[in-house]
Protein backbone atom coordinates (compact mmCIF):
# COMPACT_ATOMS: atom_id res chain seq x y z
CA UNK A 1 0.00 0.00 0.00
CA UNK A 2 1.28 3.45 -0.91
CA UNK A 3 1.98 5.60 2.14
CA UNK A 4 -0.25 8.66 2.64
CA UNK A 5 1.34 12.05 1.81
CA UNK A 6 2.53 13.00 5.31
CA UNK A 7 3.30 9.53 6.66
CA UNK A 8 6.94 8.75 7.40
CA UNK A 9 8.31 5.46 6.12
CA UNK A 10 9.86 4.55 9.47
CA UNK A 11 9.31 5.30 13.14
CA UNK A 12 6.27 5.71 15.33
CA UNK A 13 4.23 3.20 17.30
CA UNK A 14 1.94 2.23 14.43
CA UNK A 15 1.86 -1.23 12.85
CA UNK A 16 2.49 -0.79 9.13
CA UNK A 17 1.72 -4.48 8.54
CA UNK A 18 -1.92 -3.85 9.53
CA UNK A 19 -3.46 -1.24 7.23
CA UNK A 20 -6.87 0.19 8.12
CA UNK A 21 -9.48 1.62 5.75
CA UNK A 22 -11.87 4.29 6.99
CA UNK A 23 -14.08 7.03 5.58
CA UNK A 24 -14.24 10.74 6.32
CA UNK A 25 -17.03 12.78 4.75
CA UNK A 26 -17.62 9.98 2.28
CA UNK A 27 -14.01 9.75 1.09
CA UNK A 28 -12.13 6.50 1.65
CA UNK A 29 -8.76 6.93 3.33
CA UNK A 30 -6.11 4.63 4.80
CA UNK A 31 -4.25 4.49 8.08
CA UNK A 32 -2.60 1.86 10.25
CA UNK A 33 -3.32 -0.02 13.44
CA UNK A 34 -2.20 2.25 16.28
CA UNK A 35 -3.46 5.44 14.64
CA UNK A 36 -6.11 7.74 16.00
CA UNK A 37 -8.63 9.22 13.60
CA UNK A 38 -6.81 12.55 13.93
CA UNK A 39 -3.37 11.14 13.14
CA UNK A 40 -4.74 9.26 10.13
CA UNK A 41 -6.41 12.42 8.82
CA UNK A 42 -3.17 14.37 9.21
CA UNK A 43 -1.23 11.61 7.48
CA UNK A 44 -3.64 11.88 4.54
CA UNK A 45 -3.05 15.66 4.43
CA UNK A 46 -6.57 16.50 5.62
CA UNK A 47 -6.15 19.92 7.23
CA UNK A 48 -9.77 21.13 7.42
CA UNK A 49 -11.82 18.95 9.78
CA UNK A 50 -14.64 21.16 11.05
CA UNK A 51 -16.28 24.55 11.44
CA UNK A 52 -16.64 26.79 14.48
CA UNK A 53 -19.90 27.05 16.39
CA UNK A 54 -21.07 30.57 15.56
CA UNK A 55 -19.07 32.06 12.69
CA UNK A 56 -18.32 28.73 10.97
CA UNK A 57 -14.62 29.54 10.77
CA UNK A 58 -12.40 26.73 9.42
CA UNK A 59 -11.03 24.43 12.08
CA UNK A 60 -8.03 22.09 12.03
CA UNK A 61 -6.55 19.55 14.43
CA UNK A 62 -5.06 21.45 17.38
CA UNK A 63 -4.00 18.87 19.97
CA UNK A 64 -3.32 15.16 20.27
CA UNK A 65 -5.48 14.30 23.27
CA UNK A 66 -8.84 14.77 25.00
CA UNK A 67 -8.35 18.54 25.25
CA UNK A 68 -9.04 18.89 21.50
CA UNK A 69 -11.44 21.85 20.89
CA UNK A 70 -11.65 21.77 17.09
CA UNK A 71 -11.70 18.29 15.56
CA UNK A 72 -15.11 17.18 16.81
CA UNK A 73 -16.69 14.61 14.51
CA UNK A 74 -19.75 12.41 14.21
CA UNK A 75 -18.88 8.73 14.31
CA UNK A 76 -20.93 5.93 12.80
CA UNK A 77 -24.25 5.77 11.00
CA UNK A 78 -27.79 4.75 11.86
CA UNK A 79 -28.19 3.56 15.44
CA UNK A 80 -24.43 3.82 16.04
CA UNK A 81 -24.33 7.50 15.15
CA UNK A 82 -22.53 9.43 17.93
CA UNK A 83 -21.81 13.18 17.61
CA UNK A 84 -19.22 15.57 19.04
CA UNK A 85 -16.36 13.12 19.57
CA UNK A 86 -12.74 14.39 19.56
CA UNK A 87 -10.95 12.79 16.62
CA UNK A 88 -7.78 12.88 18.71
CA UNK A 89 -9.13 10.24 21.12
CA UNK A 90 -10.76 7.86 18.62
CA UNK A 91 -8.73 4.71 18.01
CA UNK A 92 -8.72 3.94 14.30
CA UNK A 93 -10.45 0.70 13.35
CA UNK A 94 -11.28 -0.87 10.02
CA UNK A 95 -14.59 0.34 8.64
CA UNK A 96 -14.95 3.46 10.77
CA UNK A 97 -17.20 6.09 9.19
CA UNK A 98 -16.69 9.67 10.42
CA UNK A 99 -18.28 12.93 9.33
CA UNK A 100 -17.44 16.56 9.94
CA UNK A 101 -20.07 18.70 11.64
CA UNK A 102 -21.73 22.10 11.59
CA UNK A 103 -21.42 22.77 7.85
CA UNK A 104 -23.68 22.94 4.80
CA UNK A 105 -23.61 21.91 2.04
CA UNK A 106 -20.02 20.74 2.50
CA UNK A 107 -17.03 21.23 4.78
CA UNK A 108 -14.97 23.06 2.15
CA UNK A 109 -17.87 25.29 1.08
CA UNK A 110 -19.98 26.23 4.10
CA UNK A 111 -22.63 28.82 3.33
CA UNK A 112 -22.98 29.81 6.98
CA UNK A 113 -19.37 31.02 7.04
CA UNK A 114 -20.91 34.29 5.84
CA UNK A 115 -21.73 34.82 9.53
CA UNK A 116 -18.17 36.04 9.98
CA UNK A 117 -18.98 39.15 7.95
CA UNK A 118 -21.55 40.11 10.57
CA UNK A 119 -19.38 39.36 13.62
CA UNK A 120 -19.59 42.96 14.97
CA UNK A 121 -23.35 42.44 15.35
CA UNK A 122 -23.18 38.86 16.65
CA UNK A 123 -21.31 39.29 19.93
CA UNK A 124 -21.81 36.90 22.84
CA UNK A 125 -25.43 36.90 23.98
CA UNK A 126 -26.56 39.13 21.11
CA UNK A 127 -29.89 37.33 20.83
CA UNK A 128 -30.95 38.42 24.31
CA UNK A 129 -30.93 42.03 23.09
CA UNK A 130 -31.33 42.06 19.33
CA UNK A 131 -34.30 39.72 19.13
CA UNK A 132 -36.25 40.92 22.14
CA UNK A 133 -39.28 42.60 20.61
CA UNK A 134 -42.04 44.50 22.35
CA UNK A 135 -43.83 41.23 23.11
CA UNK A 136 -42.80 37.72 24.11
CA UNK A 137 -44.22 36.46 20.83
CA UNK A 138 -41.36 38.12 18.92
CA UNK A 139 -38.74 36.13 20.87
CA UNK A 140 -40.67 32.90 20.36
CA UNK A 141 -40.57 33.53 16.60
CA UNK A 142 -36.81 34.18 16.48
CA UNK A 143 -36.00 31.37 18.91
CA UNK A 144 -37.18 28.78 16.41
CA UNK A 145 -34.47 29.80 13.91
CA UNK A 146 -31.76 30.36 16.54
CA UNK A 147 -32.22 26.85 17.90
CA UNK A 148 -31.89 25.37 14.42
CA UNK A 149 -28.58 27.18 13.95
CA UNK A 150 -27.21 26.11 17.36
CA UNK A 151 -25.33 22.94 18.16
CA UNK A 152 -22.65 21.01 16.32
CA UNK A 153 -23.42 17.34 15.57
CA UNK A 154 -26.77 15.58 15.44
CA UNK A 155 -27.48 12.45 17.45
CA UNK A 156 -28.86 9.36 15.75
CA UNK A 157 -32.55 8.53 15.94
CA UNK A 158 -32.44 4.81 15.02
CA UNK A 159 -32.37 2.04 17.65
CA UNK A 160 -28.87 1.27 18.91
CA UNK A 161 -27.90 -2.31 17.92
CA UNK A 162 -24.96 -2.53 20.34
CA UNK A 163 -24.85 -3.84 23.88
CA UNK A 164 -23.69 -1.99 27.01
CA UNK A 165 -22.79 -3.29 30.46
CA UNK A 166 -22.66 -2.10 34.05
CA UNK A 167 -20.03 -3.64 36.29
CA UNK A 168 -18.87 -3.29 39.88
CA UNK A 169 -15.23 -3.55 40.94
CA UNK A 170 -13.13 -3.12 44.08
CA UNK A 171 -9.45 -2.39 44.71
CA UNK A 172 -7.07 -1.11 47.35
CA UNK A 173 -5.48 1.58 45.17
CA UNK A 174 -6.93 3.21 42.07
CA UNK A 175 -4.42 5.11 39.95
CA UNK A 176 -5.99 7.59 37.53
CA UNK A 177 -3.56 8.21 34.69
CA UNK A 178 -1.22 5.81 32.93
CA UNK A 179 1.75 8.09 32.32
CA UNK A 180 5.17 7.72 33.98
CA UNK A 181 3.89 8.92 37.37
CA UNK A 182 0.85 6.65 37.27
CA UNK A 183 2.85 3.64 36.14
CA UNK A 184 5.39 4.19 38.93
CA UNK A 185 2.65 4.59 41.53
CA UNK A 186 0.91 1.42 40.36
CA UNK A 187 4.14 -0.58 40.53
CA UNK A 188 4.94 0.70 44.01
CA UNK A 189 1.47 -0.16 45.30
CA UNK A 190 1.48 -3.60 43.67
CA UNK A 191 4.94 -4.35 45.08
CA UNK A 192 3.54 -3.63 48.55
CA UNK A 193 0.83 -6.25 48.03
CA UNK A 194 -2.09 -3.95 47.17
CA UNK A 195 -4.80 -4.68 44.62
CA UNK A 196 -4.36 -1.97 41.99
CA UNK A 197 -6.52 -0.59 39.18
CA UNK A 198 -4.58 1.50 36.65
CA UNK A 199 -6.98 3.71 34.66
CA UNK A 200 -5.95 5.34 31.38
CA UNK A 201 -8.19 7.06 28.81
CA UNK A 202 -5.77 6.35 25.94
CA UNK A 203 -5.52 2.93 24.29
CA UNK A 204 -1.80 2.88 25.15
CA UNK A 205 -0.10 3.43 28.48
CA UNK A 206 2.76 5.90 28.71
CA UNK A 207 1.29 9.39 28.65
CA UNK A 208 3.90 11.93 27.54
CA UNK A 209 6.45 9.15 27.07
CA UNK A 210 4.55 8.15 23.93
CA UNK A 211 5.73 11.43 22.39
CA UNK A 212 9.36 10.43 22.82
CA UNK A 213 11.23 8.59 20.11
CA UNK A 214 10.20 4.91 20.17
CA UNK A 215 13.84 3.73 20.08
CA UNK A 216 15.08 5.78 23.04
CA UNK A 217 15.55 5.18 26.76
CA UNK A 218 12.00 6.37 27.55
CA UNK A 219 10.54 3.61 25.37
CA UNK A 220 12.74 0.99 27.02
CA UNK A 221 11.64 2.11 30.49
CA UNK A 222 7.99 2.14 29.40
CA UNK A 223 8.11 -1.37 27.95
CA UNK A 224 9.87 -2.68 31.06
CA UNK A 225 7.47 -1.25 33.62
CA UNK A 226 4.40 -2.23 31.61
CA UNK A 227 5.67 -5.82 31.44
CA UNK A 228 6.25 -5.78 35.21
CA UNK A 229 2.69 -4.58 35.85
CA UNK A 230 1.19 -7.22 33.58
CA UNK A 231 3.05 -9.87 35.57
CA UNK A 232 1.22 -8.89 38.77
CA UNK A 233 -1.99 -10.88 39.31
CA UNK A 234 -3.24 -8.10 41.58
CA UNK A 235 -3.04 -5.35 38.93
CA UNK A 236 -5.96 -4.54 36.63
CA UNK A 237 -4.89 -2.54 33.59
CA UNK A 238 -7.79 -0.48 32.23
CA UNK A 239 -6.93 1.29 28.95
CA UNK A 240 -9.56 3.19 26.91
CA UNK A 241 -11.18 4.10 30.22
CA UNK A 242 -12.24 7.58 31.33
CA UNK A 243 -12.74 8.41 35.01
CA UNK A 244 -15.59 10.91 34.90
CA UNK A 245 -16.41 11.37 38.58
CA UNK A 246 -15.33 10.68 42.15
CA UNK A 247 -17.98 10.31 44.83
CA UNK A 248 -18.33 9.64 48.56
CA UNK A 249 -16.75 6.52 49.95
CA UNK A 250 -13.99 6.29 47.35
CA UNK A 251 -16.39 5.52 44.50
CA UNK A 252 -15.14 6.29 40.98
CA UNK A 253 -17.30 6.32 37.86
CA UNK A 254 -15.59 4.83 34.80
CA UNK A 255 -16.57 4.43 31.15
CA UNK A 256 -14.54 2.11 28.95
CA UNK A 257 -14.85 2.14 25.16
CA UNK A 258 -14.52 -1.34 23.66
CA UNK A 259 -14.99 -0.60 19.96
CA UNK A 260 -16.20 2.11 17.62
CA UNK A 261 -16.67 0.11 14.42
CA UNK A 262 -19.54 -1.90 15.89
CA UNK A 263 -19.49 -4.92 18.22
CA UNK A 264 -22.81 -6.52 17.33
CA UNK A 265 -21.21 -9.51 15.58
CA UNK A 266 -18.71 -10.32 18.34
CA UNK A 267 -21.24 -9.98 21.15
CA UNK A 268 -18.84 -7.77 23.13
CA UNK A 269 -20.28 -4.65 24.78
CA UNK A 270 -19.47 -1.41 23.00
CA UNK A 271 -19.01 0.45 26.27
CA UNK A 272 -18.74 -0.65 29.89
CA UNK A 273 -19.82 1.54 32.81
CA UNK A 274 -17.88 0.50 35.91
CA UNK A 275 -18.56 1.59 39.48
CA UNK A 276 -15.17 1.19 41.15
CA UNK A 277 -14.75 1.41 44.92
CA UNK A 278 -11.17 2.09 46.07
CA UNK A 279 -9.59 2.45 49.50
CA UNK A 280 -7.08 4.99 48.15
CA UNK A 281 -6.97 7.07 44.97
CA UNK A 282 -3.84 8.37 43.25
CA UNK A 283 -4.28 11.24 40.80
CA UNK A 284 -1.67 11.09 38.03
CA UNK A 285 -3.66 12.68 35.22
CA UNK A 286 -0.73 14.63 33.79
CA UNK A 287 -0.80 18.14 32.35
CA UNK A 288 -1.88 19.96 29.20
CA UNK A 289 0.08 22.49 27.21
CA UNK A 290 -1.17 26.05 27.46
CA UNK A 291 -1.55 27.60 23.99
CA UNK A 292 -0.34 31.03 22.95
CA UNK A 293 -3.07 33.61 22.42
CA UNK A 294 -2.95 35.62 19.18
CA UNK A 295 -5.36 36.53 16.35
CA UNK A 296 -6.37 33.61 14.12
CA UNK A 297 -4.76 31.01 16.37
CA UNK A 298 -7.73 28.76 15.60
CA UNK A 299 -6.95 28.28 11.91
CA UNK A 300 -6.02 24.92 10.31
CA UNK A 301 -2.29 24.29 10.39
CA UNK A 302 -1.83 25.70 13.91
CA UNK A 303 -1.35 23.17 16.70
CA UNK A 304 0.28 22.77 20.08
CA UNK A 305 3.99 22.03 20.05
CA UNK A 306 3.38 18.96 22.20
CA UNK A 307 0.80 17.75 19.67
CA UNK A 308 3.21 18.13 16.75
CA UNK A 309 5.76 16.05 18.65
CA UNK A 310 3.18 13.38 19.46
CA UNK A 311 2.09 13.04 15.84
CA UNK A 312 5.71 12.85 14.72
CA UNK A 313 7.12 10.39 17.25
CA UNK A 314 4.07 8.31 18.13
CA UNK A 315 2.22 8.21 14.79
CA UNK A 316 5.05 8.85 12.29
CA UNK A 317 3.23 11.82 10.79
CA UNK A 318 5.15 14.93 9.73
CA UNK A 319 2.69 17.78 10.41
CA UNK A 320 4.37 20.11 7.90
CA UNK A 321 7.44 20.60 5.74
CA UNK A 322 7.93 24.22 6.81
CA UNK A 323 7.23 24.81 10.50
CA UNK A 324 7.41 27.80 12.83
CA UNK A 325 7.68 26.88 16.51
CA UNK A 326 6.69 29.72 18.86
CA UNK A 327 7.59 29.17 22.49
CA UNK A 328 8.36 30.69 25.86
CA UNK A 329 10.18 27.66 27.32
CA UNK A 330 12.58 24.84 26.54
CA UNK A 331 9.86 22.23 26.01
CA UNK A 332 8.99 23.26 22.47
CA UNK A 333 12.65 23.11 21.44
CA UNK A 334 12.45 19.31 21.67
CA UNK A 335 9.65 19.49 19.12
CA UNK A 336 11.78 21.71 16.90
CA UNK A 337 14.77 19.35 17.09
CA UNK A 338 12.65 16.28 16.30
CA UNK A 339 10.91 17.99 13.38
CA UNK A 340 14.24 19.09 11.94
CA UNK A 341 15.63 15.57 12.29
CA UNK A 342 12.59 14.26 10.38
CA UNK A 343 13.34 16.60 7.48
CA UNK A 344 11.21 19.66 8.18
CA UNK A 345 12.46 23.21 7.70
CA UNK A 346 12.06 24.70 11.19
CA UNK A 347 12.13 28.28 12.46
CA UNK A 348 11.97 28.87 16.23
CA UNK A 349 10.51 32.08 17.66
CA UNK A 350 11.42 32.16 21.36
CA UNK A 351 9.96 35.07 23.34
CA UNK A 352 12.69 34.92 25.98
CA UNK A 353 15.60 37.34 25.89
CA UNK A 354 18.29 34.68 26.15
CA UNK A 355 16.96 31.18 25.46
CA UNK A 356 19.31 28.34 26.34
CA UNK A 357 17.66 25.09 25.25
Amino acid sequence: MKLPPKRLAVGGRIDRSRPVEFAFDGKKLHGFHGDTLASALLANDVALVGRSFKYHRPRGIFSAGPEEPNALVTLGTGGRREPNLPATTLELADGIVAQSQNRWPSLAFDIQSVNGLFSPFLSAGFYYKTFMGPTRRAWMFYEHFIRKAAGLGRAGTDPDPDRYEVRYAFCDVAVIGGGPAGLSAARAAASAGARVALIEQDFLFGGQLLSERPDGSAAIWLNTIEAELRAFETVSLMPRTAAFGIYDGGVIGLVQRRGDAGTEESGEPRQVFTILRARSIVFAAGAMERPLVFPDNDRPGIMLASAARAYLNRFAVLPGRRVIVATTNDGAWRTAFDLATAGAEVTVADLRRAPAP
